[in-house]
């Protein structure tokens, strides 16, 4: 397992390089050009700006999230292909400085979806929150004035020129069917996937977050049964999934470990977190320790370590701790504990491996 840590550039990010140095075996940053719209093609100059900044304090840079796709790719629209043309170039300049995985999704309009920031729990911590109820019976613009209140940071997937387009956005989506959002995936994919080949990159789709629909939007990537079909729309190495244990994890009936077993090799991108399930279909982030939330952690790390996992990961969202002061759920505090967690169980379980090898050839070998 390859630990990565995800930081929003300077300027727009309360984490600084020299402080995820600190955290011990983090390799790696992911990274995006937060400013860029939707669906146009990444500058050279600006890629390469970010990574050297990263390069010169240690970091690779294997990793994107997100080169987010256009809206008119999502619906199927006449102008996808333009907006498709610019993700193809964007790829081949990834690629060119060495990016191995770009993590993107489609979810139409919303990408994440809470209804508080920073709700506080009972050891006066406070955490990303989603309530059912709420999302049931309020208007989406609602939704977008709470997430958009926060002028320090950008909100990846809530980009205010999409956002503004809310009320079109809605009516574009209209008579646009759960078959039709896979039919435009697949369309994406057919057009991606064959340059990400080439250029040995690996394209990893985020799941829905939350893996349900919400205000009537069709949402596919939810399940173990979709995540099977989207590998076999295009049956390629190059198209994968991102796998998040919180994203799914949300879902009561999904179960993480056994879509790591069964999907591992399309797994080139983990994100780890945890989140507490409530009955009405509440739930908030939590730590990354398993008995504080409601995803097997301890399971998901073992599985990942049962089937040597080597590709990357990350600790996810975190709780807001310690009174940081941070973009909601990317503070340094707790996904640095996260991450504590996450090679503490990996390390036991390595230990336990070489145990069981050490054993094996004492007991085993001499008789042969």
């Amino acid at each position: 397992m390859r630990m990565v840590f995800r930081w929003f550039g300077n300027g727009n990010d309360s984490v600084s390089l020299k402080h995820i140095k600190q955290i011990p075996g983090v390799e790696g940053i992911v990274w995006s050009l937060h400013d860029l719209p939707a669906g146009c093609e990444w500058p050279m100059e600006k890629i390469l700006e970010v990574k050297q900044e990263i390069n010169e304090h240690g970091f690779h840079i294997d990793v994107v999230e997100s080169v987010n796709v256009h809206e008119d790719i999502k619906l199927g629209l006449p102008t996808r292909d333009e907006y498709i043309e610019n993700y193809k170039r964007t790829i081949e300049k990834l690629a060119s400085v060495g990016v191995k995985v770009i993590c993107y999704n489609f979810m139409p309009v919303f990408d994440w979806t809470r209804t508080e920031l920073f709700k506080e729990m009972s050891d006066g911590s406070t955490a990303l929150f989603y309530e059912n109820q709420m999302v049931e019976n309020m208007d989406p613009s609602e939704l977008v004035a709470k997430v958009a209140n926060n002028p320090d940071f950008t909100m990846p997937g809530w980009e205010p020129e999409r956002l503004s387009q809310l009320e079109k956005l809605f009516v574009a989506y209209r008579n646009i069917t759960t078959e039709d959002l896979w039919n435009n995936l697949h369309y994406f994919l057919k057009e991606i996937i064959p340059v990400a080949e080439r250029h040995d990159v690996k394209m990893a789709i985020h799941p829905d977050d939350p893996p349900w629909p919400i205000f009537g939007l069709p949402r596919i990537i939810t399940s173990a049964a979709n995540i099977r079909r989207l590998l076999h729309l295009i049956d390629s190495p190059s198209n994968c999934v991102t796998l998040c244990s919180g994203s799914l994890g949300a879902a009561a009936n999904n179960n993480i470990v056994e879509m790591i077993k069964e999907f591992g090799e399309r797994i080139p991108f983990a994100h780890i977190r945890n989140v507490k399930r409530f009955e009405n279909g509440d739930f908030i982030e939590t730590s990354h320790r398993t008995k504080d939330g409601s995803v097997d952690i301890t399971g998901i790390v073992k599985a990942y370590h049962d089937i040597n996992y080597t590709g990357y990961a990350r600790p996810d969202h975190g709780r807001h701790i310690f009174d940081e002061e941070c973009r909601p759920g990317y503070g340094l505090y707790d996904r640095a504990l996260g991450i504590m967690y996450i090679w503490g169980l990996w390390d036991y379980l390595e230990k336990e491996k070489k145990q069981e090898e050490s054993k094996f050839k004492s007991t085993i070998l001499p008789n042969l």
